[in-house]
C-alpha cells in the first residue's frame, strides 16, 4: 500500500497529481488551506479510482496545524511513502513582507523533515518549482514574481542541502521544475499584472506545458524506481 500527502492538493497541479497517483494505485491525503469543498471534490475523484482519500486542512506556515495534519494522515491512512511539496505562494495581496520566504522555504523544510521522520526506506519527497525559481539569479525573472522566485529558490536549495540526510534514511528527493504552466493560478495572476504574458511566452517557447503535462511528470517523479534528481518540464530558455 502506497500513501501520498500532497500540499496544495485542492486545485491545479496538486489536484491533477492526486488523480494521477490514484490511477496508479496510491491512497492520497489532500492538504488545503481554506477551500474545503474543493478539496472534497478532489477526494471524491480519488475514491472514484478505488483509492482511499483524506482531506486535511493546514496553513503550512502554522507548525501546530502541520503537526496535526501529519498525525491525522498517519492515523487515518498510514505513514506517507510520498510527499508532494506542491503548495507555494507569495503573490497574494496584504501578506507580510516575509510571507513568501516563510511559506516557500521555511514551511517546506519543516514539513519535509517532519514527514521524513515517519517515512520508510524507499519513500520519496518531490519538490515542485518553476524555472523562474530554479534558475533565480542566473536568469532574469519578472519583477512581479521575484519574491516568489527568490523564496522558492531558497526552499529548493535548503531541501537539496538535506538530500544526503534523506538518502541515509532511504528517502529520495526529486525536484520538478516547470516553465510557465498553462492554466495554473500563478500563470493567471501573472497574466493579470502583465497582460499578454502567457501568449508572449507561448510564442517564445512554441508550447507551454499544461497542468496535465506537469502533473504527469510530478507523478513520475514520485513513482519511478530511479528518477533523476531534477526533472525539467518545458523549455528552460
Amino acid at each position: 500500500m502506497t500513501i501520498a500527502l500532497i500540499t496544495g492538493g485542492s486545485r491545479g497541479i496538486g489536484a491533477a497529481t492526486a488523480l494521477r497517483l490514484a490511477g496508479a494505485g496510491v491512497d492520497v491525503a489532500i492538504n488545503y488551506r481554506n477551500k474545503a469543498a474543493r478539496a472534497e471534490r478532489v477526494a471524491d475523484d480519488v475514491r472514484a479510482h478505488g483509492r482511499r482519500a483524506l482531506t486535511v486542512q493546514a496553513d503550512l506556515i502554522d507548525d501546530e496545524a502541520v503537526a496535526a495534519m501529519v498525525d491525522a494522515v498517519a492515523t487515518r491512512l498510514g505513514a506517507p511513502d510520498i510527499l508532494i511539496l506542491n503548495a507555494s505562494g507569495g503573490l497574494e495581496a496584504d501578506m507580510p513582507a516575509d510571507y513568501a520566504l516563510r511559506l516557500n522555504r521555511d514551511a517546506q523544510v519543516r514539513l519535509a523533515d517532519r514527514v521524513a521522520e515517519r517515512m520508510s526506506p524507499g519513500s520519496r519527497i518531490v519538490f515542485v518549482t518553476s524555472h523562474e525559481a530554479h534558475f533565480f539569479g542566473d536568469q532574469q525573472t519578472l519583477p512581479e514574481y521575484e519574491p516568489v522566485a527568490a523564496s522558492k529558490h531558497a526552499g529548493e536549495r535548503a531541501l537539496v542541502g538535506r538530500r544526503a540526510d534523506y538518502a541515509g534514511r532511504g528517502i529520495g528527493l526529486v525536484v520538478v521544475s516547470g516553465d510557465l504552466i498553462d492554466g495554473t493560478i500563478t500563470a493567471k495572476l501573472l497574466d493579470r499584472v502583465r497582460p499578454g504574458l502567457i501568449n508572449d511566452r507561448r510564442r517564445e517557447a512554441g508550447y507551454l506545458p499544461t497542468v496535465e503535462d506537469f502533473a504527469g511528470q510530478v507523478a513520475a517523479a514520485a513513482l519511478s524506481p530511479d528518477p533523476p534528481e531534477i526533472i525539467f518540464v518545458g523549455e528552460t530558455r
